[in-house]
């Protein structure tokens, strides 16, 4: 049986198991806004089944499972309307990676940025020998807001996430595997049909005992999760905003910075404000015109 809107299909291949497709194959299934609404709410509604044992996530076609963002409705969108995807990305990640039972991945092609991100919230994950993963979101001035700073150190330890983070580089499959990205690799045809086996050896399994044993999993991972994610998802703001606005801006703002670092704690004499007011005055009246300059560009 399949449900769902047109862009996140849900089947029911047998009793307990969920199989979850995204459907944006000539977009690589890219994150529009609509299909990661759709995946968030199909998300929550599992959660609440007392019969789901195990859930695999897939994306249609064989040239990606997900490609990230959709970069393309991103250049449609205000600086507000951004930020609210991004969050909004983040939060759908988290809703898969909080579902109450075992979530693996059958990654065909392209798993990259916030496609790579959905894949480590997976719990296990099948590859085909064409699979590439990578978080190239530092080539494009944007932050891996979706949990990867968070996720990736956890699973490949922090030398190897360090690398992937800060190069942006692809990884392809055998790689992907000896670093613990990919569980196991299969033949093309059969990523699906792999992951579903593995959804039915857990659901054969005693399903409280599964259930209490993600839920221990998940526990031991969210003692610091949720405020990393915090602290990630304002850093991630912060740089695609600076990231958006004109080298004037940036270099002004910067010295501001400075400025305030060299004066130390808060002034609290007559003195001490007319010297706060002599070393930030000028670079505060050099941002405000460059933040004027810049809107007017805009408009």
């Amino acid at each position: 049986m399949t449900e769902g809107g047109s862009l996140v299909f849900c089947d029911w291949p047998e009793p307990g198991i969920a199989v979850l497709t995204l459907n944006r194959p000539k977009a690589r299934n890219a994150l529009s806004g609509a299909l990661v609404a759709e995946l968030h709410d199909w998300s929550n509604r599992l959660a609440t089944d007392d019969g789901l044992r195990a859930v695999v996530i897939t994306g249609a076609g064989d040239r990606a499972f997900c490609a990230g963002a959709d970069l393309i409705e991103r250049q449609t969108m205000t600086g507000a309307e951004r930020t609210a995807h991004t969050e909004a990305i983040a939060a759908a990640v988290e809703a898969v990676a909080a579902l109450p039972v075992p979530v693996i991945g059958a990654l065909r092609g392209f798993a990259l940025a916030g496609g790579a991100e959905l894949a480590l919230a997976c719990d296990l994950r099948v590859g085909e020998p064409y699979t590439v993963m990578g978080f190239p979101e530092v080539k494009i001035g944007i932050f891996p807001g979706a949990g990867g700073v968070v996720r990736l150190p956890r699973l490949i330890g922090a030398s190897a996430a360090n690398d992937l983070l800060f190069t942006g580089r692809h990884v392809d499959a055998d790689e992907a595997y000896r670093l613990g990205l990919l569980d196991e690799i299969v033949e093309s045809d059969t990523v699906l049909n792999r992951a579903l086996e593995r959804a039915r050896e857990i659901a054969a399994n005693a399903p409280l005992a599964v259930r209490r044993t993600d839920e221990a999993l998940g526990l031991a991972e969210d003692v610091l999760t949720v405020e990393l994610l915090t602290d990630t998802a304002a850093l991630g703001w912060r740089t695609e905003i600076r990231e958006r606005m004109a080298p004037r801006t940036r270099a002004a703002l910067d010295v501001v910075a400075q400025a305030l670092t060299a004066l130390g704690p808060s002034p609290t004499s007559d003195a001490q404000h007319a010297t706060t007011r002599a070393l930030v005055g000028g670079p505060l009246l050099a941002a405000a015109e460059a933040l004027d300059e810049e809107r007017g560009d805009r408009a």
